[in-house]
């Protein structure tokens, strides 16, 4: 794996082991794909990247720009993976959760949390971070996860008013989209990953027909 544009391109990526059973990395196909639709919102954004696994789509937006970038993941594996990562994409020696506020803090953030057990959000506050202009939710697939983690966000307020909300599942699964502020917009698929686009609820600002128009053009151009 590696980041495919910005300031860390070409940046190797450290990985899980091949028979991880808990990590499950976005592909790099898939993931160029996802950066090609959303352009340049990864721009000074506050991002947010649930499930964080190896913090791939949170470092590849750190690369493209973005302002400040949150992890969230439970498992000790994912912890390390991710430091390692960031330590190599922020150009720095040494990096920890405990001593990032010398390096790279507050553009760098990591949380351990179980999100099957809801949203830190007061860790996210304490942290001084309150709406984020980008979410990536990458939980392991068809467990239930990915849709419990959106009735969370769904309940947080925790998405920009003009923020997008991007879900990876299984391209057989279908997340139920009967949310109360957040709208399905757009859905791509790559082989078997699928990403599930949402908007919050509001006014029509022109990114939602945006995206359709460009999903006519290039879903099929896209989708195995």
């Amino acid at each position: 794996m590696r980041i495919i544009s910005g300031s860390a391109r070409g940046r190797k990526l450290f990985s899980p082991p091949g028979q991880s059973l808990v990590i499950r990395p976005t592909s790099d196909r898939a993931r160029e794909a996802l950066f090609n639709v959303i352009g340049q919102r990864p721009q000074e954004a506050v991002v947010l990247d649930l499930y964080a696994g190896t913090g791939a789509l949170g470092l590849e937006a750190f690369s493209r720009g973005a302002a400040r970038v949150l992890f969230v993941d439970s498992s000790r594996l994912a912890l390390d993976l991710i430091t390692r990562n960031i330590r190599a994409c922020a150009g720095v020696e040494e990096w920890s959760p405990e001593t990032s506020s010398a390096v790279v803090q507050p553009r760098l953030s990591l949380i351990q949390h179980d999100l099957r057990r809801g949203l830190p959000v007061r860790q996210f506050q304490h942290k001084r971070f309150s709406l984020f202009d980008l979410i990536f939710l990458d939980p392991p697939y068809a467990k239930g996860l990915c849709q419990r983690t959106l009735h969370d966000l769904d309940d947080s307020h925790l998405l920009a008013p003009e923020g997008l909300l991007i879900a990876e599942e299984r391209a057989d699964e279908k997340p139920e989209d009967n949310f109360t502020t957040l709208k399905l917009i757009d859905k791509r698929v790559y082989g078997d990953t699928a990403f599930w686009i949402f908007q919050r609820m509001q006014p029509d600002t022109g990114l939602s027909r945006e995206l359709a128009a460009h999903s006519h053009t290039t879903r099929s151009s896209h989708a195995e």
